[in-house]
């Protein structure tokens, strides 16, 4: 039997964060990955926007470490000159109810450590966008946008610089957690025996954790799989910002966004499905997509969305239940020594991934 003192089980930019941190510090860490390529599930399908941090709740994972994250991302992106555009956002407010609300997303954001809001009237909108329609907006400067792809790729070369390795095509199948060390198992019947194990299996994290003996299974959350699906601008968009609507309850609602070529996209929404797999969109939701468009953007000419791409959220509350935080479960919130579980890592995953990883790194600090 093979041993690794670290094995991260999965490759996304959250696993691949985590491994790169380990690796810095000294641990000899081997990343498992059940694809033939590094990021190919919901790190390669979301809007690649750096969040400020303004809606998650007071003293929350995902409130903290997307703020953590989001400089150390941007000072991470900005020394090894990797693609990012720190371009800023407009949450807009097209009723008199939804101006109300801007109020309250500025208090939580502030709570939050983000105080760099600055509100705008109509006028003032305006003049930084002249085709956006609202009564009012919060303006977040420090919002960006960035290549995950380019960003995961620098994780992966700096953690085989460290001595890492990424095995490509090595779905694990189960693990052992007994014995004062964990056994993982691959699908071809493989052993790997380790000190210590992440398990950043993303949309199939719950369900590996399940397959953990030793592992109290009443610890591993219900996952549900939230789809968005988004929508692409036939033509160039008349803005510069990313543009935000009021958010919804599952989601941010149906936002503009822009990637590094000024290429426009619309989304995402939710679709609440069975499968993590099911990731057509499906042309007729796009209908749907002009009335909330239009609320914003009155311009948007008919037949100017294309059906674009899905992702799927890996979330760990289900519909009508209220936003569940990122759960983290180190050796001591399982009663297992050397193993995390990472469960419901959705939006602001991306941004907060550095953060995430250095998290990680000081609960396994001591195995």
């Amino acid at each position: 039997m093979d041993e690794f003192d670290c094995a991260v089980i999965g490759a996304g930019v959250v696993g691949l964060a985590v491994a790169r941190e380990l690796a810095l510090a000294g641990r000899e860490v081997i990343v498992l990955e059940s694809e033939g390529a590094v990021g190919t599930g919901t790190s390669s399908r979301n809007s690649e926007v750096i969040h400020a941090g303004i809606y998650y709740p007071k003293g929350s994972l995902k409130a903290r470490l997307c703020v953590e994250g989001k400089w150390l991302l941007y000072e991470y992106l900005q020394a090894r000159g990797l693609p990012f555009k720190r371009c800023g956002k407009l949450i807009v407010a097209t009723s008199r109810a939804q101006v109300g609300e801007l109020e309250a997303i500025r208090a939580k954001a502030a709570a939050n450590g983000v105080d760099d809001l600055e509100w705008l009237d109509a006028d003032a909108v305006r003049e930084m966008e002249p085709k956006l329609h609202c009564l009012a907006a919060l303006h977040s400067p420090s919002t960006g946008i960035v290549d995950s792809h380019a960003l995961m790729l620098s994780l992966q070369g700096e953690l085989e610089n460290a001595g890492g390795v990424v095995a490509l095509k090595s779905p694990v199948d189960r693990a052992d957690c007994r014995d004062g060390a964990i056994v993982l198992q691959a699908a071809d019947g493989t052993q790997l025996r380790c000190r210590s194990v992440v398990n950043a299996a993303g949309l199939g994290a719950p369900a590996l954790a399940r397959r953990f003996e030793g592992l109290d299974p009443g610890l591993v959350p219900t996952p549900y799989f939230a789809k968005g699906n988004y929508f692409t601008l036939a033509g160039r968009a008349p803005f510069s910002r990313l543009i935000y609507p009021v958010p919804e309850a599952a989601g941010l609602g149906v936002h503009l966004t822009l990637d590094l070529g000024g290429q426009a996209k619309f989304g995402p929404d939710v679709q609440w499905v069975e499968s993590p797999d099911d990731l057509v969109v499906d042309p007729a939701r796009g209908d749907a997509f002009y009335a909330e468009v239009r609320r914003y953007w009155p311009e948007l000419p008919d037949g100017a969305l294309l059906p674009g791409y899905a992702g799927m959220r890996p979330k760990i509350s289900g519909p009508g239940q209220p936003p569940a935080d990122f759960m983290i479960q180190g050796p001591e919130d399982q009663g297992v020594a050397g193993l995390v579980n990472l469960f419901g890592i959705e939006s602001p995953g991306l941004t907060s991934s550095l953060a995430i990883a250095r998290h990680v790194a000081r609960l396994l600090a001591k195995v």
